[in-house]
């Protein structure tokens, strides 16, 4: 069984075989699910801030 992963930032679903993988210096890893995700974490946006996110939808009292 394949193990299906979560996007950092926005938090949908990674499907095995897509996305991207990040590892900081520190070992820490990220995982996107997107080019669009990826270059919003890499602006240092906050994901609760970001209305389309599930973060975002949750802050917002949407979900």
């Amino acid at each position: 069984m394949v193990e299906m992963r979560n996007c950092t930032f926005c938090g949908g679903a990674v499907e095995p075989g897509t996305g991207k993988l990040f590892v900081r210096k520190d070992g820490s890893l990220f995982y996107f699910c997107s080019t669009k995700c990826q270059k919003n974490y890499k602006l240092g946006r906050v994901a609760r801030k970001v209305a389309w996110t599930a973060a975002g939808r949750k802050a917002l009292g949407k979900e």
